[in-house]
């Protein structure tokens, strides 16, 4: 049986946070990215924060912020893990005092492992739905069948996922990590408890025959 952990991106609430915590998320996502829906202030972050149990990963998702700006919020919120979802470099994305992901955005011309060469110094790689001129969160699926079988670094698999397809998205893809954020919402920023449970117990029943 295989092991395969879960994220719930895209937090903005204490009590939402500790639904995906009480239901057994291994990780919560934070977006410090202003256009996106589910943009949280430094404020609330530390708000959240603050109500997390011990043994929870708690990660900052980032889009071509400046560095500056990073740094600040390393200040004033105890993130565990950065993940940077834009264009960034390997370089744009070392010196500070916290390991990151990068997230990488897959379509036909995609190359995995080309990105896992690149970003040599990341603990994982992200994969997540290409759409033009939206950063993430598009609530969509890519193909599955792009990703090579071989990999040098954890994947984590992103994209469309939802309660009704993780099941079939562990067996196909068979990732490190899972990461949901829109399949598991009431509307936009708000969390459905009741789906993030639901969303919890279909990967641990897809990982059951692995």
């Amino acid at each position: 049986m295989m092991r395969v952990r879960t994220k719930i991106c895209g937090i903005t609430r204490v009590e939402d946070a500790l639904a995906a915590v009480n239901a057994g998320a291994d990780a919560i996502g934070l977006v410090f990215y202003a256009p996106s829906p589910r943009y949280v202030s430094i404020e609330m972050a530390k708000r959240i924060c603050a109500a997390m149990p011990p043994f929870v990963t708690i990660v900052a998702l980032f889009v071509d912020e400046q560095r500056k700006q990073i740094e600040t919020i390393l200040q004033d919120v105890p993130i565990n893990l950065l993940q940077f979802h834009g264009d960034e470099s390997e370089q744009d994305c070392l010196g500070f005092s916290t390991p990151y992901i990068k997230a990488i955005k897959v379509r036909e011309s995609t190359d995995v492992q080309y990105a896992e060469a690149e970003f040599k110094s990341a603990q994982a790689i992200l994969v997540d739905t290409y759409k033009k001129g939206v950063a993430g969160g598009t609530g969509e699926l890519f193909d599955w069948s792009l990703l090579p079988e071989v990999h040098t670094k954890p994947l984590i698999l992103a994209g469309g996922l939802k309660p009704e397809n993780i099941q079939k998205a562990i067996r196909t893809v068979q990732p490190y990590a899972v990461d949901v954020s829109g399949g598991v919402e009431l509307k936009k920023s708000i969390k459905d408890h009741e789906k993030i449970s639901q969303f919890i117990k279909e990967v641990s029943r897809g990982c059951e025959d692995k």
